[in-house]
């Protein structure tokens, strides 16, 4: 590495990708100095907390990571502009979720808090400075964070000449998986770099090479980068959405889904990645992405292209009602006054992030036919579930708790949501005799051990299982 020319590199953003990215890159690195800065006052506490279980980011090993670097090359605080002027490379890792209102609304990323990075590098920045795309962002973002920073270049706030600066923007899309990120960053499949300066570039290739094996770094032009990471996202979510298609035909047929997968993964063509059975994909990127790549197809006139991509979300959306109907059905066709146990939040294990998470529309659903939901998630805490519930009356509706045995007293149907180990090894026998009777189970990942659970007396539904 060019000491020289990269000693500082600032990230802004410490989310889901920005934490662990940078505190992976900080021990990796250790000749460099990797500030990770935020708006977000809670969130930087979080961070700095000397209680490592109280990081805002839940994933396996980053606590260690933390612990490592954290205070000796790994800093984390809100002073955006300190940090900015003093940075050779910034990474931007800020939320881009769909649009609300406006233009593209449903479908387009709303890139306001990208153009707010881009403003504060423009005005506080020195000299020449790599500017690094690390979110997830439409095709040929870049020309406006472009645009935005050599806009600046010329004339200060007071119309007076300022000193001399420049940027050059290069794209690094993230490829991890919340519930192995570290692994995945430290032990990468690619690392993507996408740019039209060829030394930037190789500076930040030379970040990874002190890692990841050079023939893993593929360099490639700012649009084919940016595409890639939507693309990518798209044909993952495209497995999660064909299997799950499956597994309703299964329960028809008197097919096994978990046998189905099992035989078309052994398919080297196929390959048994994304093809476990659930209640659909949820986090911040898979329906986003899509949407994003629906709406540029949209723009571009390919509309047929943008029916086939927005399918795929449609069916992720219809497992989850279909879940739901199941649940209805099941108890009788009413929820009145009936108690759930939902066992679950995040919207896969491992993780604390229950963005677009699957538990999330089926909750709601159930609420709506009058059910009272307990809630267990052994990472997701109880603030963080009731606040998706606002709308609601939640006070005498929604509890969470903090075993599956006080959230299962008196509950009519337990619901697992979420994969998490600890629910293979829970005592079925006992969380029985505290039930209401008929007590059910209903496995949306199906992965318990039905016949174990028939023999204690449950009555069983498991996704893609007649």
């Amino acid at each position: 590495m060019n000491k020289k020319s990269i000693r500082n590199i600032c990230c802004i953003g410490a989310g889901y990708v920005g934490g662990p990215s940078m505190a992976v890159i900080a021990l990796n690195c250790p000749e460099l100095i990797v500030n990770v800065v935020d708006i977000n006052l809670q969130k930087i506490e979080a961070w700095n907390s000397d209680d490592l279980n109280k990081l805002p980011v839940f994933e396996p090993g980053l606590d260690t990571v933390v612990e490592k670097c954290r205070d000796k090359n790994l800093f984390f605080s809100t002073e955006v502009q300190k940090n900015i002027s003093e940075a050779d490379i910034i990474f931007i890792s800020v939320n881009t979720p769909t649009k609300t209102i406006g233009l593209g609304k449903g479908y387009a990323s709303d890139l306001k808090w990208i153009e707010s990075s881009a403003r504060q590098i423009a005005k506080y920045a020195r000299n020449h400075t790599v500017v690094v795309e690390k979110s997830t962002l439409p095709v040929r973002t870049a020309e406006t964070i472009k645009d935005i920073l050599e806009s600046s270049e010329e004339i200060s706030d007071f119309g007076m000449q300022k000193e001399p600066k420049s940027f050059s923007i290069i794209s690094n899309p993230e490829f991890l998986a919340e519930g192995s990120a570290i692994n995945d960053l430290q032990s990468p499949d690619r690392v993507l770099i996408g740019g039209e300066d060829e030394e930037s570039i190789e500076k930040v290739c030379s970040i990874y090479k002190n890692w990841v094996d050079p023939s893993k770094i593929i360099t490639t032009n700012l649009w084919s980068s940016e595409l890639s990471k939507l693309v990518a996202n798209a044909f993952l979510a495209q497995r999660i959405s064909s299997v799950n298609s499956i597994s309703s035909l299964c329960e028809l047929t008197g097919a096994n889904i978990k046998e189905v997968t099992l035989a078309i993964g052994k398919d080297k063509r196929i390959g048994d990645q994304f093809l476990k059975p659930g209640p659909g994909f949820g986090g911040s990127c898979f329906k986003k992405d899509i949407l994003n790549l629906v709406y540029l197809c949209q723009y571009y006139g390919l509309h047929e292209v943008a029916d086939y991509w927005e399918q795929i979300v449609k069916i992720n959306s219809w497992q989850q009602e279909r879940i739901s109907s199941i649940v209805i059905q099941n108890l009788f066709g009413t929820l009145s006054n009936k108690k759930l146990a939902i066992l679950g939040f995040s919207f896969k294990a491992n993780t604390n992030d229950t963005r677009e998470s699957p538990s999330i529309s089926i909750s709601k659903n159930l609420i709506k036919e009058g059910a009272r939901l307990n809630f267990y998630d052994p990472k997701v805490n109880e603030d963080k579930i009731l606040k998706e519930f606002q709308e609601y009356e939640y006070e005498q509706k929604l509890n969470v708790f903090e075993t599956v045995l006080d959230a299962a007293k008196g509950t009519d149907a337990i619901i697992i949501l979420t994969e998490w180990e600890e629910f293979h090894h829970l005592n079925w026998e006992l969380i029985f005799q505290v039930m209401r009777k008929p007590a059910w189970v209903f496995d949306s990942r199906s992965y318990l051990n039905i016949i174990q659970l028939k023999n204690i007396g449950f009555k069983v539904w498991a996704l893609g299982q007649s």
